[in-house]
């Protein structure tokens, strides 16, 4: 649990009680990482014994997906961050847990708007052209995609913008303009036009190449989101033949990763653009035992068993809120020999293990992996096996 990087406290961030997406700004790292190790002894201690928490070296800068909102302020333009829970633009300068190329990126967009007479977006008077601005960065590759985010299509001097941004940052690979014309507080709309580059980034991840666009779901901690890859499939003991279900699979990261370890795998996504990117992934990286589907996972699961084709092994990351009912049912009903559970959400976990294990499961061991330094968030990981 011990971290070799501490933040004396002359290194706060200066934002963080305006900003409030850092909750544990005034506790050094070896605290936030006692506390985050509590919490999950208190949800999940009582099914098994929780590991020593696996922490960051370096918990700074680890984001490599920073998000930047335009606006006028007092007749000038600013970015940074809306206020925790309100609709407030603090503006930034420099965020201890975000990527520093990024946030160079950011700063420069800035300061090119006025030459090229590119105005904020004002949301009170609906007019006004830059809403945002998204850099994501390849942690293992370098390369950086900036998404310029627009209220118009009609955004002056796209092109040369785009050319005099990546002059002043040739690690730039591909810029895009998305434009978002609805009132909404999410970040890219639908319509998207690439300006320079391919319109996506590549990384690697568990020695896997992923494809990264502006919308593409990707773990912004690449370098925990290994390890806490590695660490559930170190506990699934997968020997090489079983079949196993990547359930909520996203973009296919954890079960691609898993492929080499595995005789068959199958995952499945509600979502069917993440499904399809999953299946592109596999593609790419020439993973000839893995398929993917968009569906639902409970149903696939019983589907599969029906016809014959049961799994060994199910890995499931869920979202916040756990898994459904009625997966938990279609789990407990086909009888997998191993489940392994990733969890951001504690709490939702622990709800689901009550039902797992009085169900036929044995929870046998818990790891949680920090990855979300200065936040309250965490991510922990339970192993269980059929009673």
């Amino acid at each position: 649990m011990r971290a070799a990087v501490q933040t004396p406290r002359g290194e706060r961030c200066p934002y963080a009680k305006k900003c409030g997406g850092c909750q544990m700004q005034n506790l050094r790292y070896e605290d936030q990482l006692r506390w985050k190790q509590a919490q999950v002894q208190r949800q999940i201690g009582r099914f098994c014994r929780v590991q020593p928490i696996l922490g960051m070296e370096n918990p700074l800068h680890y984001r490599c997906k920073v998000q930047a909102a335009f606006a006028p302020v007092h007749g000038r333009t600013v970015s940074g961050i809306y206020q925790s829970s309100s609709h407030i633009l603090v503006p930034v300068e420099h965020c201890m847990i975000e990527d520093e190329g990024a946030q160079r990126i950011v700063a420069d967009v800035r300061r090119l708007m006025p030459k090229f007479r590119v105005t904020p977006f004002d949301e009170d008077a609906r007019r006004g052209v830059l809403r945002h601005v998204l850099v994501r960065r390849g942690w293992a590759t370098g390369q950086y995609l900036a998404a310029i985010v627009s209220f118009t299509p009609v955004f002056p001097s796209k092109r040369r913008f785009a050319e005099a941004l990546v002059r002043l940052h040739p690690e730039l690979t591909t810029v895009v303009l998305n434009v978002n014309r609805q009132r909404t507080s999410m970040v890219l709309g639908s319509e998207e036009h690439v300006l320079y580059g391919p319109g996506f980034i590549e990384d690697e991840l568990c020695g896997l190449r992923f494809r990264i666009s502006a919308s593409s779901f990707y773990q912004v901690n690449p370098p925990q989101a290994e390890r806490l890859y590695r660490a559930a499939i170190g506990m699934a003991q997968l020997t090489g033949k079983e079949s196993v279900l990547d359930a909520y699979c996203g973009v296919g990261t954890i079960g691609l990763a898993a492929s080499s370890q595995a005789g068959r795998v199958a995952g499945v996504e509600l979502n069917p653009a993440a499904a399809r990117d999953a299946s592109g992934n596999a593609r790419r990286n020439n993973v000839r035992n893995a398929r993917f589907f968009a569906g639902d996972a409970g149903e696939f699961l019983r589907d599969a068993a029906a016809g014959g084709e049961p799994f060994d092994v199910v890995l499931m990351d869920p979202p916040r809120a756990g898994a459904s009912r009625e997966f938990l049912e279609a789990v407990c009903a086909t009888g997998p020999r191993r489940v392994v559970y990733i969890s951001c959400n504690p709490e939702t976990q622990a709800r689901d293990l009550r039902f797992l294990t009085s169900h036929g499961y044995r929870a046998e061991r818990a790891q949680p992996v920090d990855m979300f330094p200065f936040t309250h968030h965490i991510e922990n990981i339970v192993s269980l096996s059929r009673a």
